[in-house]
C-alpha cells in the first residue's frame, strides 16, 4: 500500500514511530512533503533516513508571499536530491488567502517550469480557486504529469480525466458530508486513482477521533473499493501500480 501525500514534519509522532507504524498497516511507499524550506529539507532528511520514504519539493500557496528567483533557486537544489520525486505542493487558494494572488501564481509558473524541466510530476494544491487552476494548468503544464492532491473539483473530474491528470483522494471522501467526491470517486478510472492521507489532516472517518498518519491510508483504500465495488486487494494493487508509474519508485 502507498500514501500519496503526507507531511511527516508536522505529526506528532517522531518520524521513525510513524514510519514503523505505516509498516505494520502495510504501507511501503509514502511522499512527504515539503511546503517551504525549512519543511522541504525535513522531508528530505526524513526520505534519507527511511528507504520506505520519499520527498516532495515546493513552495506552497499559503508560503509563496514575496516568491521570487532566490526561492526559486532553493527549490532547483532541493529538487536535485535523488530522494525528491516530485515537485509541489502548489497552486492558487482563494480559501485563505494568506499570500497575494499574483505571488501564488508567479510560484505556481515557477514550480511548473522546475517539474518540466527536472522531469518529476507536479503536485497540484487547490483550493476555492477551481476556474484559475485549470486555467493555469492548460496555459503552461502542457506535457507536464499533474498529480490533483486531495482532490476537491467533482464537478470538473472529466475535464482533469481527459487532460491525464492522476486524482488523489484524502481521507475526507469517507466523510458523511462529502457525497460529492465519493460520486467523483466511484467514477474516476482505476489507472488514474491515488489514495493519501495528508496527515496529520482529514482523518479517515473510521478514526477520525485520531491525529491523521501514513497508516490511515488503509482505511480509505478500504472506503474506496467498497465505493468502487472492487476487492480491498486488487484495488490496493492498482494503486500502487499507479503510484510507482507516477512517481518513479
Amino acid at each position: 500500500m502507498i500514501d500519496s501525500h503526507t507531511h511527516l514534519d508536522a505529526c506528532e509522532p517522531p518520524d521513525a514511530e510513524l514510519v514503523a507504524a505505516a509498516e505494520r498497516a502495510g504501507v511501503g511507499r509514502m511522499l512527504t512533503v515539503g511546503t517551504d524550506g525549512a519543511s522541504c529539507r525535513a522531508a528530505l532528511a526524513a526520505a534519507e533516513a527511511f528507504p520506505q520514504v520519499y520527498a516532495a519539493i515546493g513552495r506552497h500557496p499559503n508560503e509563496a508571499r514575496g516568491f521570487d528567483d532566490g526561492d526559486l533557486a532553493e527549490l532547483r537544489a532541493l529538487a536535485a536530491h535523488e530522494r525528491c520525486r516530485a515537485i509541489g505542493e502548489t497552486g492558487p487558494d482563494f480559501y485563505r488567502d494568506h499570500a497575494p494572488h499574483e505571488d501564488q501564481a508567479r510560484a505556481f509558473s515557477a514550480q511548473i517550469a522546475l517539474a518540466r524541466e527536472v522531469g518529476k510530476p507536479l503536485v497540484i494544491h487547490t483550493r476555492a480557486a477551481d476556474e484559475q487552476t485549470l486555467a493555469q494548468l492548460s496555459a503552461e503544464a502542457d506535457g507536464v504529469s499533474v498529480v490533483m492532491h486531495c482532490f476537491s473539483m467533482p464537478d470538473r473530474l472529466q475535464e482533469c480525466v481527459e487532460r491525464g491528470y492522476a486524482i488523489s483522494f484524502a481521507g475526507n471522501v469517507t466523510y458523511r458530508s462529502a457525497g460529492d467526491l465519493a460520486a467523483a470517486a466511484r467514477r474516476v478510472p482505476q489507472e488514474r486513482l491515488l489514495v493519501e492521507t495528508d496527515a496529520p489532516y482529514l482523518t479517515p472517518q473510521a478514526v477520525r477521533k485520531e491525529r491523521n498518519q501514513p497508516a490511515f491510508v488503509v482505511h480509505t483504500l478500504a472506503f474506496l473499493a467498497r465505493l468502487r465495488g472492487v476487492a480491498v486487494d486488487e484495488l490496493e494493487a492498482a494503486v500502487e501500480r499507479n503510484a510507482a508509474r507516477v512517481f518513479g519508485w
